[in-house]
């Protein structure tokens, strides 16, 4: 299983709390290799102390304090090759060299740095092997050319200084390249975590407003049909006594508009599982975006299969029948619109007679239409209730001017609503036409 950035982050502390090594085997290494580096020094020392004239164990004990100076590596590798330097005279430390320059190199130490130790370290190298094979050669007179001695003396000062050099140079770039890109893992980690967030976000508004058209639907296609057959329920129960045949004929009608109702809520529901099933994922699948799909997909079949603005006069007859007195007056000419703007017109002043019903018995009402340029309005507005029609005692859940904002408000259009001066209520919307919304 791949650790992510914060299961490191989270045990990064733990592996730390061994000074400044961050494993156990961080710190093995190092003890181990500052051992053998001390052993090689206290054994250089012996020929040190001979050649100096010291006395044997201080060589020794010289070479051993030296030697150990390795297990500071990776906290100063720069007093680690200071020291080598330092001790490459006596011809001792040649394994603190090389690791010491290996973790030069590979450290973050500045470059300059480097550059420089290494040079001196080369230098010196150069010097001791050239001395000291300069002595030898001494011993053979004729012994080899004049250039053999310096020849020798830098390819061996090359040896012992540019592989450790060039692997640390390698392995600090291949360790810095390792943690780009496990940064840029964390970071692209976390970005698909935002984005994923986000995806659930867009999902739950699709939800949101799926849910939301879903409710004016159904609220748009039962409440005014369910009100009409109330109010017609109403007159019957009245007439049924005095005028059987007016009863019929009212029975009639909430017959009819009760079918109405159950066709229009089939069509309703029909479209939206047809939508469902449409964006339905695969097994395995993560249905991110089918929400908003369905919702797309279900708002533009049922917008394409809506009422249109052509059918508010039969919207207006039917409230007549119910009783209500409704003056209907078209300015302009009627033009094809973009279907959810056709449906949303038609709903508005659909709900707009709704209220009317519920809140305003017997009031005298005017339906206006008006098409213009680039837009079409309509206003719905009653005077005041004239006291004598029976209130249907229609419930109402303060839903309708809400639904009616939200369709026009949606398309861009303008909505107001509200009281007028004479006690009644006025209801106007302009919406504009699909191809300038």
């Amino acid at each position: 299983m791949t650790a992510t950035g914060a299961d490191r982050e989270a045990a990064g502390p733990t592996t730390r709390g061994y000074w400044w090594w961050e494993r156990r085997r961080s710190v093995a290494l190092d003890v181990g290799l500052a051992l053998v580096s001390a052993l090689e020094c206290a054994l250089e020392g012996v020929a040190f102390a001979g050649d100096t004239g010291l006395p044997v164990p201080l060589g020794v004990l010289f070479g051993l304090l030296a030697g150990s100076v390795l297990v500071l590596r990776r906290r100063w590798p720069i007093a680690v090759v200071l020291v080598s330097i330092a001790t490459t005279p006596a011809e001792m430390g040649f394994l603190m060299g090389l690791v010491g320059l290996y973790t030069l190199a590979a450290s973050e130490v500045p470059r300059r740095i480097t550059v420089v130790l290494t040079g001196m370290t080369l230098v010196g190298t150069f010097i001791v092997s050239y001395v000291r094979l300069r002595q030898s050669v001494s011993e053979h007179a004729e012994f080899g050319p004049f250039w053999y001695v310096p020849v020798v003396s830098l390819f061996m000062s090359l040896g012992l200084t540019a592989p450790s050099v060039l692997f640390g140079l390698y392995i600090g770039a291949r360790r810095r390249l390792m943690e780009s890109l496990r940064e840029r893992a964390d970071s692209l980690e976390r970005e698909l975590s935002l984005l994923a967030d986000r995806a659930e976000e867009r999902a739950e508004w699709a939800r949101t407003e799926e849910r939301g058209r879903i409710a004016r639907e159904m609220h748009d296609v039962v409440a005014h049909r369910v009100s009409l057959m109330v109010v017609h329920a109403a007159a019957l129960q009245a007439v049924a006594p005095k005028d059987p045949a007016k009863a019929v004929r009212n029975a009639a009608l909430v017959g009819d508009m009760g079918r109405q109702a159950l066709t229009e809520l089939r069509e309703m529901l029909g479209v939206l599982r047809s939508g469902d099933a449409l964006v339905a994922p695969r097994a395995g699948q993560v249905p991110l975006a089918s929400v908003g799909r369905a919702a797309a997909a279900a708002a533009a079949a049922v917008a394409e299969d809506g009422p249109r603005l052509r059918e508010v006069e039969a919207l207006v007859a039917q409230s007549r029948e119910a009783g209500m007195t409704v003056e209907l007056s078209v300015e302009g000419e009627l033009r094809p619109y973009a279907p959810e703007v056709e449906q949303t017109a038609y709903r508005v002043v659909q709900e707009a007679l709704t209220n009317v019903h519920k809140h305003a018995a017997g009031a005298k009402t005017w339906v206006r239409l008006a098409h213009r340029g680039a837009e079409v309005a309509m206003q719905v507005e009653n005077g005041p209730t004239d006291g004598v029609t029976a209130d249907a005692g229609l419930p109402s859940g303060g839903n309708g001017l809400v639904g009616m904002r939200e369709r026009v408000l949606g398309l861009g259009g303008v909505f107001v609503s509200g009281p007028t001066e004479v006690g009644g209520f006025r209801v106007s919307a302009v919406l504009p036409d699909g191809d300038a919304a």
